[in-house]
């Protein structure tokens, strides 16, 4: 899962950002709407928190971008107004969800948690494949009827490559969509993942190489 939390509060995003990262979230973080607008434009996220309030640009019009690009990105809300007509106006600029300050770190991580669960329009809650049933809603695996036990981070590889539906997805690309922005680009951090994967998976081997491409979901 992979997150951009945009908080002019400096303190309070490292913070929740932190809190984020021990719950296996992949999370950038930035202090103004422009640098929001910036990060969406360079990298594919499954949820943005996006304070309402913001410096350069308000969080009002970087949702109203993000509905227009039609990014497919999940939007959580925050703000300070608490009247319901602020919350019917939230989520009438095509929010999915809305949260006021002050907040608990523990509903903000299920919210977020609950945003990066529902599927892109189109894209069915489970997938199977070739004896691989990926319960998406549940954050659940199985191969032939056995439970996977899977890393998050095992568990977003194996999302990507089913995704793919056969089709190969390099090691960049899947850096891009499982890690933060942080990550070191030449890191093996990919290599292993597979590697332990392919293990739990089992045999026949249904994760392969293309030599100097990527990798392959499939028979």
């Amino acid at each position: 899962m992979r997150v951009l939390l945009a908080e002019d509060e400096r303190l309070l995003a490292d913070t929740v950002a932190d809190g984020l990262r021990k719950l296996a979230m992949a999370v950038d973080v930035c202090y103004d709407g422009e640098a929001a607008v910036e990060r969406l434009g360079i990298n594919r996220y499954d949820v943005a928190v996006l304070d309402r309030d913001m410096p350069r640009r308000t969080g009002d019009d970087v949702c109203r971008w993000m509905v227009e690009e039609q990014l497919g990105t999940r939007i959580l809300i925050l703000t300070a107004a608490s009247g319901i007509r602020d919350r019917v106006d939230g989520l009438g600029l095509g929010a999915d969800d809305y949260l006021t300050k002050p907040f608990a770190f523990a509903e903000l991580a299920a919210r977020v948690q609950a945003l990066a669960r529902r599927p892109p329009t189109g894209s069915p809650p489970v997938l199977d494949r070739a004896g691989v049933v990926l319960d998406i809603p549940r954050h659940r695996a199985f191969r032939e009827g056995r439970l996977l036990d899977l890393t998050p981070k095992e568990f977003a590889v194996l999302s990507i490559l089913m995704h793919a539906s056969g089709e190969v997805v390099s090691a960049e690309e899947l850096l891009e969509k499982a890690w933060d922005e942080h990550a070191d680009p030449f890191t093996n951090a990919v290599r292993v993942a597979v590697m332990t994967l392919r293990k739990k998976l089992g045999e026949p081997a249904i994760v392969h190489t293309v030599p100097r491409v990527g990798y392959r979901f499939g028979e």
